[in-house]
């Protein structure tokens, strides 16, 4: 049996999703800035994927603008920081569970002299709004806290943070990466308050190479790529059609069948809590895992690198942690403060809609068999 279950890394493109990008691609492959009528048929299927998409967060179609995916969003968002408001001061708020693509672009305007305060989670991943609130200042300019953290499923209280930004009246513009929360936990601007929300196509089963950068009226946020007057002006570049009519139809099932999938990768998420530390001696579930999709857990005194190589020749896919990270060592989980042999012997399980039971209990008895293997190893 292939058990796929690395769904936080990447997931399979839905077929309806695939039919939609090949028939923009057969036959809307104008550009949807010429004005003749090819263009004209490639300028409606934007906008209608413009408006699905932004459908899916309550908001407006024109304050979406199309990007090459999350790491892009992300990286606008905080590029743009500096000509925004460098004048009102230098400080920002961040944490220390954000995805490299927030936490690399930080780590560099530290180097130029901002101020980066460093918000630590709770022992279950989460970032406490009153750890937020509290380190707000007067020249806190910029803030970015992720909704969903990606490694551990940690919902974070992102409302609640841009509620106390308004009632300090600091003005903090507020980034969320929402890449893990699309069609996983319910997202709307007006309810969230962030003033840049960042979404991914490629982690909703739609392709690789697209995502979209919600920017709120109010914000003034400069392009990060120049070139053509596309997206308003806000980024440039012909826009790719086909990935982002893929995107939009992920997006436009996903919304409808977001309660029954998320129920069915919710029961899946917890019977696995509650099977592997029942079947396997001390094993470790870490973190609540408020998202439907994630489950972190650790088998200490093992090396996740050797369970997740025992499990590949089960036909099993999983990850360690981030797909980002390419081997390195979890900076979520050290945040967390969890003990060595916990952080090395964790593995993250992240399910789809493709996802079942059957998968699931073939999981738990390669992993319980890897573990008796490898411990007389």
């Amino acid at each position: 049996m292939n058990v796929y279950f690395d769904n936080a890394a990447t997931t399979r493109v839905r077929h309806e999703a695939a039919e939609r990008m090949c028939r923009v691609m057969e036959e809307c492959y104008g550009n949807p800035s010429s004005t003749h009528e090819m263009g004209r048929q490639a300028k409606k299927e934007l906008d209608l994927a413009r408006e699905q998409v932004a459908g899916a967060i309550g908001a407006k179609p024109e304050d979406v603008y199309f990007t090459s995916g999350g790491s892009e969003a992300d990286n606008w968002a905080i590029a743009g920081l500096e000509k925004l408001t460098f004048r009102r001061g230098k400080h920002v708020i961040t944490t220390a569970v954000e995805h490299d693509a927030v936490r690399r672009p930080m780590e560099r305007l530290a180097d130029q002299g901002w101020e980066i305060t460093w918000l630590k989670p709770d022992g279950d991943g989460r970032i406490a709004a009153e750890d937020f609130e509290n380190a707000l200042r007067p020249d806190t300019v910029f803030a970015s806290v992720m909704l969903v953290n990606n490694e551990t499923g940690a919902v974070n209280p992102v409302g609640e943070m841009a509620a106390a930004i308004r009632r300090r009246k600091t003005g903090t513009i507020l980034h969320t990466d929402a890449v893990q929360g699309l069609c996983k936990v319910p997202i709307n601007v007006r309810k969230l308050g962030a003033d840049l929300i960042s979404l991914s196509s490629h982690k909703i089963c739609g392709p690789k190479g697209c995502g979209a950068l919600y920017i709120s009226p109010g914000v003034k946020l400069p392009p990060l790529i120049l070139g053509g007057g596309q997206e308003k002006g806000r980024r440039a570049g012909t826009e790719a059609m086909p990935a982002i009519a893929g995107f939009a139809e992920a997006v436009r099932l996903g919304m409808a069948e977001m309660d029954e999938t998320t129920e069915r990768m919710r029961r899946l998420r917890d019977w696995l809590a509650e099977a592997v530390p029942a079947q396997i001696p001390g094993a470790v579930i870490i973190g609540k895992g408020d998202a439907p999709h994630i489950l972190s857990l650790s088998l200490p005194g093992y090396r996740s690198e050797v369970l997740m190589n025992c499990l590949e020749q089960d036909g099993i896919s999983v990850s360690k942690s981030s797909a980002c990270k390419k081997g390195g060592r979890s900076h979520v989980l050290e945040a967390m403060g969890l003990p060595d042999r916990v952080i090395d012997g964790a593995l993250r399980i992240s399910f789809s809609r493709y996802s079942t039971q059957e998968e699931a209990a073939y999981f738990l008895q390669r992993l319980q068999a890897a573990a008796e293997r490898l411990i007389h190893t």
